[in-house]
């Protein structure tokens, strides 16, 4: 068992090592982002990462506090989900107004892998593939796909 303080010094670790590995990988416009805290250019849409103890997930969360405009955007997606399935793939889990780990209500399409442990470095390089496959998909979709949400922005 670790304490709070080795846990937070792990997954500090853990973020390190993914940002290192990730940043000689370019983003589909040559902009310039970051892997960890990548800004869509779109106030309420994030794309999320974390790992814990049980699992590890990637995550397009959509976070305006109107349930009807969380919606819209969230329908937005779904009429792209075929472009989407192309670009980022398979298996990915669509939740319209779930509740995240604060309480509040969100949308969110994601997937995950379970199995794994960001507290155990021998499972760091699965979960590192596993972020980084689908963050450059996410990255090449959103490079054609975000012109879809400038008449939501409100």
């Amino acid at each position: 068992m670790f304490s709070k303080q080795e846990y937070s010094q792990l997954k500090k670790e853990f973020w390190t090592a993914f940002g290192l590995y990730m940043k000689p990988v370019p983003f589909a416009e040559g902009e310039k982002n970051n892997w960890i805290n990548y800004k869509t250019g779109e106030k309420h849409i994030a794309f999320r990462m974390d790992a814990t103890n049980e699992e590890a997930f990637v995550a397009i969360e959509i976070s305006h506090v109107g349930r009807d405009i969380q919606q819209s955007y969230f329908e937005q997606f779904l009429e792209m989900k075929t472009m989407m399935t192309v670009a980022i793939g398979e298996g990915w889990q669509w939740q319209l107004h779930t509740t995240n780990e604060t309480g509040q209500t969100i949308s969110r399409i994601f997937i995950s892998i379970g199995n794994v442990n960001v507290f155990y470095s021998n499972d760091w390089p699965e979960i590192i593939s596993f972020f980084k496959k689908h963050m450059i998909a996410l990255d090449e979709f959103w490079s054609q796909g975000k012109y879809a949400f400038e008449g939501l922005r409100v």
